[in-house]
């Protein structure tokens, strides 16, 4: 199976949601999956609770975290952009627990095969 690399590339939490789910589900699969949070995508990582935890815990669904932590579990590479970081007066240590940080030219770098999607 060919790998998948996901691009999250604006602020909208229901995109970042999409993203993880996709990602989830491919590396359930066994493809190698990665995302990319995207400079304006990476205040959504930032602590805090997430608007919508109470309604997805209504319908039996996790939350932002929780989805970042079965993202990390299933295997997803999760990445923050640096400069997205930088703008958001963000640190490393600032991200959920499994996020590493990079740049677009090593995740080009590194693309080989991996279909890119940009959402």
């Amino acid at each position: 199976m060919r790998g998948l690399t996901i691009l999250v590339a604006g602020a909208d939490a229901g995109r970042l949601r999409s993203a993880l789910t996709l990602a989830c589900a491919h590396a359930a699969l066994g493809g190698r999956t990665r995302l990319f949070v995207h400079e304006a995508a990476v205040p959504l990582l930032a602590p805090g609770a997430d608007p919508d935890a109470a309604l997805l815990a209504a319908h039996g669904l996790p939350d932002r975290a929780g989805l970042i932590a079965t993202a990390a579990e299933a295997g997803v590479a999760l990445i923050a952009c640096q400069t997205g970081l930088a703008l958001a007066g963000l640190a490393e240590r600032d991200l959920p627990p499994g996020f590493e940080t990079g740049g677009l030219m090593g995740l080009l770098a590194t693309l080989d095969d991996d279909r890119l999607d940009s959402v």
